[in-house]
């Protein structure tokens, strides 16, 4: 589940446009959360939906990322692939399509470049004028200058019209608005006044990048489109001979153009590489597992660790000025574990996170006292802030980036192969003294960004991939990156939703729902309530209520507090629904009312010639679901049978009763372990069938001629 957008979305990149449908808004922590290991409530994925509703992401990679395609986002990370079923229809006919997309770098020796990008776009409808009506692009002003030299549209009589360049504005992205310190980091946008169906847009984007904080080094990456958005695109790399540059290209694109120097006297060699639009014939969009392009002068991940950990590891002067700020948190705390949890806790709930992408900075940062004096950090801040707090104890804190995958060793060392960092820090002494092995202590890993995590829960969408830990290598750097983050919880999972309904005499149902939560979707939730207004509280729950298969007006929304993130997070609604049953029929069915179970479907068959995956079953979880329902007088209930399924990955269990007028319904879901081998598909597809049998059984609900009959009037 992602944020609404356009299905035209050109990737993060300095001098890209950015096409929005509303006004800006920030990019939101709760995008990090989202893609949970498994949501068991269906309600839970469209929940996700209200972290970014009225939002349009204003991102940024970071400036040296200079992937230029314009492309429809179909996956979360570049493993992914969007795929449709063989033998449909093509897709509709594009709003705006590429045309030409040319991209010319080039890079010299001290780190500084130029990159001119030329675009021709044909606007083909009405939805198309709307998301090229305003062209955004991200910049950092304090090592980047954009211009725009040409933006103009050409109608299909041959009438051409200049954009002025009093339709250019320049002001600060939308995310730091309210964040002086970081107000370098900009938004020059475009105002398309005049374009209509059938007009083509072109225009032209020069980005300058001098003085990066990573000079002399410089880094990119770029994947031609395969979405079919572009026609034809053109990349040119020009780069300077006297520099020891990294150069990998997918065999996907193996055949380019070299244009070597021509006397000793020139230093430059050119690449260049020309990509055709493709189809896949099978309606497949077929997504590289690396970028196509890769080019970096990080001679190692060492190297990229050092540089970054120097960068952003606060200075002993700079954690001498907050270290009674350090003891004032910690109080009399002896503990060393509550003590990193104190300090964990103000830096996330305390400092407000300004969201902006990895990077977007250049990975500059800000004194630990001038963080503490503002309140607000981004997310590379934060742990500037942490370590120097933490330091007061003595504490070796450390920073992780995190990339897109769980396995980069392929991949060659540059920022852009990451997308978020997290805080380690150990929680004991050495346990042998003196040695300088970070794996000697126990460690913990913290994402103080986003501001309503448990210590120590890292969202699922960064558990298990790849983190490259900045100051914790010891003498020998291992060739691949060297961590993994953890993919356990810090606590169990569990889901508990407890229903009290009433059934009343004229067919209408009202019923209190409460959840309680811990795990991913205990996280998912929480960035929901917490970025939500109490006002918009009852839309909220309508959506949860929705998704879960309830019918009905919800009202009186409550939760707990999503800053107390020791306690399990509780959310409940009330739901009405005036119809629920129709009295005059001489029996009803009506099922057990209860939230859907989301299990994951049943595995595909793999392509031909390929093994067959294992069976994700996410991270183990307990659910437990119970619902009440109290029945008019007069009312007789025949009951659906329980059911009980155990394996060794997963039990489930239900039971349902009738007493006195009161349906009782539970069901109990635990999967136990996190993966199945793929030859057990038979046995996880009976263990579904089974489930979803049970889901489906009903009540049979019958009432007398004597509670039936409607009252008198007085």
């Amino acid at each position: 589940m992602r944020c609404h957008r356009f299905a035209l979305v050109y990737p993060e990149t300095a001098a890209k446009p950015l096409l929005y449908a509303t006004s800006h808004s920030p990019y939101t922590a709760c995008e990090a959360i989202v893609k949970a290991t498994r949501f068991f409530l269906s309600a839970i994925s469209v929940a996700a939906a209200i972290c970014f509703l009225g939002a349009a992401e204003a991102r940024q990679r970071p400036p040296q990322d200079t992937s230029q395609k314009p492309a429809e986002k179909v996956s979360e990370s570049r493993q992914e692939k969007s795929q449709e079923k063989p033998g449909t229809k093509p897709a509709p006919k594009l709003p705006a399509e590429i045309e030409l997309l040319e991209t010319h770098i080039r890079f010299e020796t001290d780190g500084s470049s130029r990159k001119e990008v030329h675009a021709r776009v044909k606007i083909n409808d009405e939805l198309g004028v709307r998301q090229f009506a305003r062209l955004n692009f991200d910049f950092n002003r304090s090592f980047e200058q954009i211009e725009i030299p040409l933006v103009r549209i050409i109608h299909p009589s041959g009438g051409v019209i200049d954009v002025l360049p009093s339709a250019i504005t320049d002001n600060p992205n939308p995310a730091v608005v309210n964040a002086p310190a970081y107000q370098d980091v900009r938004v020059k946008s475009v105002r398309i006044l005049g374009l209509e169906p059938g007009d083509s847009l072109e225009y032209r984007v020069i980005t300058s990048v001098s003085h990066h904080p990573l000079a002399p080094d410089f880094w990119l990456e770029h994947t031609f489109d395969r979405s079919g958005v572009v026609s034809e695109e053109h990349f040119e790399l020009d780069l300077p001979t006297s520099r020891k540059v990294q150069l990998h290209t997918s065999p996907a694109i193996s055949q380019r153009e070299i244009i070597e120097p021509e006397s000793r006297n020139d230093d430059r060699v050119v690449y260049r590489w020309q990509f055709l639009r493709q189809s896949t014939g099978t309606g497949t969009i077929e997504v590289e597992p690396l970028p196509d392009i890769t080019v970096t002068t990080f001679a190692s991940w060492k190297a990229l660790s050092s540089r970054l950990e120097e960068l952003l590891t606060p200075l002993p002067e700079e954690r001498e000025r907050v270290r009674n700020k350090a003891a004032e948190l910690a109080g009399s705390i002896s503990s060393n574990k509550l003590k990193i949890v104190a300090l964990y806790d103000f830096v996330s709930k305390k400092v407000s996170t300004v969201d902006l992408p990895l990077g977007a900075i250049g990975f500059h940062r800000r004194a630990p006292a001038e963080i503490l004096s503002s309140r607000y950090a981004t997310q590379e801040d934060k742990f500037t802030l942490l370590a120097g707090l933490a330091s007061a104890f003595n504490e070796s804190t450390g920073a992780a980036i995190v990339g897109a995958s769980s396995d980069l060793t392929h991949s060659l060392p540059n920022p852009s192969a990451f997308t978020h960092l997290l805080v380690t820090t150990p929680l004991d002494s050495p346990i042998t003294p003196g040695t300088g092995c970070a794996d000697c202590f126990q460690i913990v890993w913290l994402d103080p960004s986003v501001e309503v995590a448990s210590f120590g829960m890292i969202a699922a969408n960064f558990r298990g991939k790849s983190a490259l830990r900045l100051g914790f290598f010891g003498s020998e750097m291992p060739a691949s990156v060297p961590a993994l983050v953890p993919t356990d919880l810090p606590f169990p999972a569990t889901q508990h939703v407890k229903i009290d309904a009433t059934l009343s005499p004229e067919g209408a149902l009202t019923a209190r729902v409460k959840y309680t939560m811990r795990g991913d979707n205990e996280l998912l939730l929480r960035m929901a309530f917490h970025q939500s207004t109490k006002e918009k509280w009852d839309g909220v729950a309508q959506l949860l209520a929705l998704s879960d298969g309830f019918r009905g007006k919800v009202s009186k929304a409550s939760a707990s507090d999503p800053y107390e993130t020791q306690d399990p997070f509780t959310v409940s609604y009330e739901i009405t629904q005036a119809k629920f049953v129709d009295w005059s029929k001489k029996s009803v069915n009506v099922p057990a009312i209860l939230p859907l179970l989301g299990l994951p479907d049943q595995p595909s068959k793999p392509a031909v010639g390929a093994p067959a995956p294992p069976i994700d079953l996410g991270t183990p979880l307990d659910v437990e679901v119970t619902a009440t329902v109290h029945l008019p007088p007069g009312t007789t209930a025949h009951i659906p049978t329980g059911t009980s399924v155990a394996r060794d990955f997963a039990t489930y269990t239900s039971q349902y009763s009738a007493k006195d007028a009161t349906l009782s319904a539970s069901r109990h879901l635990n999967f136990i372990l996190k993966q199945i081998p793929a030859d057990r598909a038979a046995d996880y597809n009976a263990f579904l069938r089974a489930v979803q049998n049970d889901e489906s059984q009903v009540f049979t609900l019958e009432r007398s001629d004597e509670g039936a009959a409607k009252p008198q009037k007085p």
